[in-house]
């Protein structure tokens, strides 16, 4: 992930999502054996750069799992909504309670189309790899399109 993006996701989640991203906190100090206030005495910048590096970390998969899935939830839903919709995937806000186990492969392409015309690049490669990532449901068009869509590759 650039580190432009990493810090961005921390800042909003900072201002939009205090639960979130003190539980993230807390798990970068653990995993650097300090106490959470040592971070916090840090100017945010570069906190932010701790704990994107921390974060990178594959130990820490779980902690940036639940960092990325509520900053796309609190500051991304528009995306989500996007996404979903242009699917024709029924969901409250974004967030579904069952997904198919296949989707339409016209139908996805031209889902993908919208939302990268709609929403930057690289938020749309976060969330589709976060999609893919963190369902039970893999659809194998999401897989193909992570792997050979040029747009969808994060530098």
């Amino acid at each position: 992930m650039p580190p432009a993006l990493a810090q961005r996701i921390l800042d909003e989640t900072h201002a939009q999502n205090r639960d979130v991203y003190r539980a993230t906190l807390n798990a970068v100090a653990q995993i650097r054996k300090v106490r959470p206030v040592f971070f916090e005495r840090q100017a945010r910048a570069e906190r932010h750069k701790a704990m994107a590096a921390s974060l990178a970390r594959p130990n820490m998969e779980i902690a940036a799992e639940s960092l990325l899935r509520g900053w796309l939830l609190k500051s991304q839903k528009g995306l989500l909504v996007d996404f979903l919709t242009a699917l024709e995937i029924p969901h409250q806000d974004g967030v579904v309670e069952n997904l198919p186990e296949t989707v339409d492969d016209a139908k996805f392409k031209a889902a993908i189309d919208a939302v990268l015309a709609k929403h930057p690049r690289e938020v749309v490669a976060i969330y589709l790899q976060a999609f893919n990532n963190m369902n039970q449901t893999r659809w194998a068009a999401l897989d193909t399109a992570l792997r050979s869509d040029e747009r969808l590759q994060l530098a």
